[in-house]
């Protein structure tokens, strides 16, 4: 009954949409297009040279301070404020954060595809738990798609935009519940209340903490929040998401983290990386990693 892990990886591919394209890349740097902004941020692993022109007259250029994840933004004009952007019919506001982001991360389209075609594919209403929600397009696309979804962050203010969205998208009344929680506490609590899931999304940082000062760390904390998720998985469940952004780890070592955690369930697991892909040549840039499980085999 152990779930099959897949012979080889798979890279899921994100290239241009309306609101979104990666137009160059390189010397480590990604020159990108968010609505009508183009934004210069870092990216350590573009060792190749850049080839567009577009690089001198950016609208706005992330300088890191530190560490790469922290610094500050510089713009060509006055600061923007929130922008609305558009993945399908899914609204939300673009942001400068201090996290060198803007308020959410485009390559996870490809999995809000994989979501949106297997909600879609089905007859039945899930239940979906969105761990680390962040500002809630994958809640959205979820919803959308028909599910009742929690959605649940450690941040008041990112829970406060992911309803915000919800709004812009006209999904303000759809079936969602907005919890501001520690992840652990309220997986933990679920499994002794005998809470169960058809669905799970999760996307845990490297490092965070809870709402009352709760430290997490992804390479000691994923593997026993992993465990009390397949606990919350109900017996038809359809699916558990996982993706990580760490150097240390890879797709690989997240199925087999998935298969030892699902290992009465069957099915099959899916890994590998998410690619940004150059909107007018075949290079890309993978930037983080994935092990998804799937009932059907």
């Amino acid at each position: 009954m152990a779930p099959t892990i897949a012979p080889s990886p798979t890279v899921m591919r994100t290239g241009a949409w309306d609101d979104y394209a990666l137009l160059d890349s390189g010397a480590g740097r990604k020159l990108e297009r968010y609505g009508s902004f183009r934004v210069m941020r870092p990216e350590p692993q573009c060792l190749w040279r850049p080839q567009a022109a577009e690089w001198a007259s950016v609208d706005a250029r992330f300088d890191p301070e530190g560490d790469e994840d922290t610094g500050r933004w510089r713009f060509a004009g006055p600061a923007p404020q929130p922008f609305p952007l558009a993945w399908r019919g899914v609204r939300f506001h673009g942001r400068f954060t201090a996290f060198r982001h803007l308020g959410f991360f485009p390559e996870q389209a490809a999995n809000w595809d994989w979501l949106q075609t297997r909600l879609c594919a089905s007859a039945r209403e899930h239940r979906i738990l969105n761990l680390f929600g962040y500002t809630g397009v994958a809640s959205l696309v979820c919803a959308a798609g028909g599910a009742q979804v929690t959605h649940l962050d450690a941040s008041r203010r990112a829970v406060g935009w992911a309803r915000e969205n919800a709004d812009l998208s006209g999904l303000g009344d759809a079936p969602i519940r907005w919890l501001t929680e520690d992840a652990r506490k309220y997986v933990q609590r679920e499994v002794r209340r005998g809470s169960r899931y058809d669905g799970i999304i999760l996307d845990p940082p490297k490092f965070g903490r809870g709402p009352g000062g709760e430290v997490w760390r992804l390479l000691d904390d994923l593997p026993e929040l992993t465990a009390a998720c397949a606990a919350l998985l109900a017996p038809g469940a359809s699916f558990l998401l996982l993706n990580a952004y760490a150097e240390r780890i890879s797709g690989l070592a997240l199925a087999g983290l998935l298969a030892e955690a699902l290992a009465a369930r069957g099915g099959r697991i899916d890994w590998g990386e998410l690619a940004l892909m150059e909107e007018n040549r075949p290079r890309g840039v993978g930037v983080s990693f994935f092990a998804r499980w799937s009932a059907e085999p």
